[in-house]
């Protein structure tokens, strides 16, 4: 999947989901800020995650995602790694 796939799909269904505007999600936007996640949203976005790019997130894979461009790494990075198996 390509980079900029991974960008639009996900900016999609984070709009949807969270009930937030596209506009609004930018690459060096915080997440956790403009999605306004609590701790129970973030287990609603694993599973949006999960269901949108079929792998599995492991919390701790949070521990360093802060802007949505660091989201879009972390998952172009499981897709490519998935892909590869």
């Amino acid at each position: 999947m390509q980079f900029s796939e991974i960008i639009a799909k996900t900016n999609e269904f984070l709009a949807e989901e969270f009930e937030i505007d596209i506009t609004k999600i930018t690459p060096q936007a915080v997440l956790k800020d403009t999605l306004e996640l609590d701790s129970l949203d973030y287990i609603d976005l694993v599973v949006v995650i999960e269901s949108n790019f079929n792998f599995k997130v492991q919390p701790e894979d949070f521990v360093n995602i802060v802007t949505f461009q660091d989201f879009y790494l972390y998952v172009e990075t499981k897709v490519n790694a998935k892909e590869l198996v």
